[in-house]
């Protein structure tokens, strides 16, 4: 799995702490940290090819900075089908009502994963249907 900051997100605890989960549920885990550019996010997805690739947002950007980067994983043909989730503070207005994550799923997220809109059991649920892909 790929798991990343949003580009404009410093913070770090929220990956610490998503890569010791995912690792515990015994998936191998490169965490590319905080302030992804989204052109080295692609980069590395495309020479990773991973099962899943996660998105963190902490400060509130998420759904700008989420738009940019799965536009861009979409966008080159051997990662247009990968598994792809968003989660984490979306937005600074502080309202969760699904709207946002709406739109990032007709954009091209797998799932959403919003802050105060969605349990964090949901996002070990999905997890729980994430299988190894099987590349040509």
């Amino acid at each position: 799995m790929v798991l990343s900051g949003v580009a404009s997100d410093a913070h770090t605890w929220n990956l610490v702490f998503l890569q010791l989960l995912l690792e515990e549920l015994g998936h191998r885990v490169v965490n590319l940290g905080p302030c992804v550019p989204e052109s080295l996010l692609v980069e590395q997805c495309a020479r990773r090819r991973p099962d899943l690739v996660v998105l963190s947002s902490v400060n509130g950007h998420g759904f700008q900075d989420g738009l940019r980067a799965i536009a861009a994983l979409r966008a080159r043909p051997e990662l247009a089908d990968t598994p792809t989730v968003i989660g984490g503070k979306l937005s600074t207005t502080g309202v969760a009502d699904g709207t946002l994550s709406r739109r990032l799923m007709v954009a091209g997220f797998d799932a959403v994963f919003e802050d105060g809109h969605t349990e964090f059991g949901d996002f070990r649920g999905y997890l729980a249907t994430v299988r190894p892909r099987v590349l040509p």
